[in-house]
C-alpha cells in the first residue's frame, strides 16, 4: 500500500491526536494551525502519544512523518484531508472556500466536527460531494470506531477515500446520515448537560455518577470522565451549535458547565474539570 499524504487542519486536542494515529498508520501527515501555541502544544502532544505507545506496546519504534506548518498552502500536494478546527460554524465556513482553492480538483475534505451539518460545510465548495464527515473520538489511535457522515451531496468517492484512510488506520466506520449532532453528540450531549446538572444539585459526585453509568451501564468512563476528555468548552460549544438548530431545552447549556468553562476548568488539557489531572 502506497503511502497517503495526509493533511490535518487544526492542531487542538483533536487534531493532533488525529495526526498522531495517521502518522502511526504510515501517512505523512502536515498539520496546519495559524497560532504558534497550537502547534508547540501539538508537538507535545504528539511526543506523549508516542511515549504511551511505546510502554502500552501498541506500535513499535517506527519514526512518524509528521510536519508542523502554519500556512494552509503546504497541504496542496495532499491526496487526502482533514478539517479539525474549533466548533464555529462561521469559522469552518470561512475556511472551506480557501482549502477549494488550494486542493487539486477532487481531494476529499473530511470534515471533523462535533454538531454542525455537514451539507453547511459542502455548500461553500465548487464541489460539494468532496466533503464527508468523519468523527473522530479521543483517543484516535486507541478508538477503533469512527462516525462517518454522509450528506446529500457527498460523492460515492469521498466515502471509498474515507474507507481507505479508515482500513489503514486499522479502524471501522459507521455510515450516517447529516444531521446536527448527527448520532453521538445529539445523544451524548445532553447526556453531559444532566449530569452536569446533578453534580450541581449535589445529588452525586463526578465519580459517583461515572461508576454507575460504568458499572450499570457498561460505559468505559462514564458521561464526566468522557466530557473532561473531549473539553468541557468543546461541549459547551457543541451544545449551542445543537440548541441552534433544534432549540428545545436538553440542549440548553446548564449553568455549571458554563461556570466551569469560565474558570478555566475545561478537562485534561487545563489540568482540571469534573477531575483534577494536576496531582491534587
Amino acid at each position: 500500500m502506497s503511502t497517503l499524504t495526509l493533511g490535518v487542519i487544526g492542531a487542538g486536542v483533536i487534531g493532533s491526536s488525529v495526526a498522531h494515529a495517521a502518522a502511526a498508520s504510515g501517512c505523512a501527515v502536515t498539520l496546519v494551525d495559524t497560532d504558534p501555541a497550537a502547534l508547540a502544544t501539538a508537538r507535545a502532544a504528539v511526543r506523549r502519544h508516542e511515549r504511551l505507545a511505546a510502554l502500552t506496546g501498541r506500535r513499535g519504534p517506527r519514526s512518524l512523518d509528521i510536519s508542523f506548518s502554519s500556512d494552509l498552502t503546504d497541504v496542496a500536494d495532499a491526496r487526502f484531508v482533514v478539517e479539525n478546527t474549533t466548533e464555529s460554524e462561521a469559522g469552518k465556513r470561512e475556511l472551506y472556500p480557501l482549502l477549494d482553492k488550494v486542493l487539486a480538483t477532487g481531494v476529499t475534505i473530511a470534515a471533523n466536527t462535533s454538531a454542525i451539518p455537514i451539507a453547511r460545510l459542502a455548500e461553500r465548495l465548487t464541489d460539494p460531494g468532496r466533503v464527508v464527515g468523519v468523527h473522530f473520538m479521543n483517543p484516535v489511535d486507541r478508538i477503533a470506531m469512527v462516525e462517518v457522515v454522509r450528506a446529500r451531496s457527498t460523492s460515492d468517492k469521498a466515502l471509498a477515500d474515507v474507507e481507505d484512510l479508515l482500513d489503514r488506520m486499522g479502524k471501522h466506520g459507521v455510515v450516517v446520515d447529516d444531521a446536527p449532532g448527527f448520532v453521538i453528540n445529539r445523544v451524548l450531549m445532553p447526556v453531559v448537560n444532566l449530569a452536569a446538572a446533578v453534580v450541581a444539585d449535589g445529588v452525586a459526585a463526578p465519580h459517583q455518577v461515572d461508576e454507575l453509568f460504568k458499572g450499570c451501564l457498561g460505559h468505559t468512563s462514564g458521561p464526566l470522565r468522557t466530557a473532561d476528555l473531549i473539553g468541557l468548552d468543546t461541549v459547551v460549544r457543541t451544545l449551542e451549535v445543537l440548541h441552534e438548530h433544534y432549540g428545545t431545552d436538553e440542549f440548553a447549556t446548564h449553568p455549571h458547565l458554563r461556570r466551569m468553562v469560565a474558570e478555566g476548568r475545561t478537562g485534561i488539557k487545563s489540568g482540571r474539570g469534573f477531575y483534577s489531572y494536576d496531582g491534587n
